[in-house]
């Protein structure tokens, strides 16, 4: 055998351009697959699905209170916007929804207050109470007496009358004496509506479903 022409196989470079291409691919593949994913889950989770909220202020008092972290459902809008109908939450629900125009703040503020009237409903307040109108209640009825829920408030200050149109809900704080709510800036357009609150998950000690 001739040294100077040597007849051996030469082994390829373990780190030819194209194997480090493939292990940059990899690479990628496990930051989408266990940073990535998990992000766009939990923004889809959190844009349609579920939404974490914590209580700000004492205008849902006694029922709820300032901090509470609470869980909102937000299934029932996305199914409607998806089927291009109007989410109309039931009267008695709390929910969350956003807000323009308030006097402390220049930007959209998320609130958290009850359903009191419902769409093409008329709402009066008057001496000290709510009484809603509707085709089947023409006498009209008290819903903080004669409804599902029962708050301690038995006053609700304001001189209103107002006809609901076909989008539109009124909403009020349970704490009626220190609440900014449909009173002061008017009904809320269901295209505000966030989402209803489901349950209330903190305090540990004071979790409940709604």
């Amino acid at each position: 055998m001739n040294p100077e022409h040597p007849n051996h196989h030469q082994h390829p470079d373990p780190q030819t351009p194209r194997s480090r291409k493939n292990g940059l691919y990899a690479a990628l593949s496990s930051f989408f697959v266990f940073l990535v994913v998990p992000l766009l889950i939990a923004f889809i989770l959190t844009a349609f699905v579920i939404q974490s909220y914590q209580v700000d202020g004492q205008s849902m008092e006694t029922t709820l209170q300032n901090h509470d972290r609470l869980l909102v459902d937000k299934v029932p809008r996305t199914w409607a916007r998806l089927t291009s109908h109007q989410y109309v939450p039931s009267r008695g629900d709390i929910i969350i929804f956003n807000q323009t125009g308030l006097p402390d703040s220049f930007f959209e503020k998320q609130l958290i207050k009850r359903v009191i009237g419902l769409p093409g409903e008329r709402v009066v307040i008057k001496d000290g109470h709510i009484t809603v109108y509707n085709k089947a209640n023409t006498g009209g009825f008290n819903p903080d007496t004669t409804g599902k829920y029962r708050i301690a408030a038995t006053i609700t200050s304001g001189d209103i009358d107002v006809r609901l149109g076909a989008n539109e809900i009124f909403v009020c704080g349970d704490n009626r004496s220190n609440s900014e709510d449909s009173r002061y800036f008017g009904p809320v357009g269901l295209n505000n509506v966030v989402g209803k609150l489901v349950l209330r998950i903190m305090p540990l000690g004071n979790t409940r479903s709604f």
